[in-house]
């Protein structure tokens, strides 16, 4: 169900509009779900298309690792390897630019 954030963001100055079309059966669905919260249908559209939306992001935003690759990934952390003679040179270059 919507959280505190999207209740809040639902008291700021409404400036966008966003529109679209949809069957009765859809609807109505969505009128009586309205009814039982006891909200205005807009104001219910508003907060279940913002949760859905932040939940979307969120799952997007979030790196799933299986049990190996969280393995591998902190072991590289705990134990990286020996940086390259190139890597040294270009740290050494990357330094010389900066310092200087």
């Amino acid at each position: 169900m919507p959280s505190k954030k999207v209740q809040l963001a639902q008291n700021t100055a409404h400036k966008e509009r966003l529109g679209f079309r949809l069957d009765q059966q859809t609807k109505e669905l969505i009128e009586r779900a309205a009814r039982l919260e006891s909200r205005k249908l807009t104001d219910f559209c508003v907060a279940v298309l913002t949760y859905a939306a932040q939940r979307t992001i969120a799952q997007h935003e979030t790196l799933m690792l299986s049990d190996l690759d969280r393995q591998v990934f902190f072991d590289t952390l705990m134990r990286p390897p020996q940086a390259s003679e190139r890597l040294e040179r270009a740290l050494a270059e990357h330094k010389r630019r900066i310092i200087s």
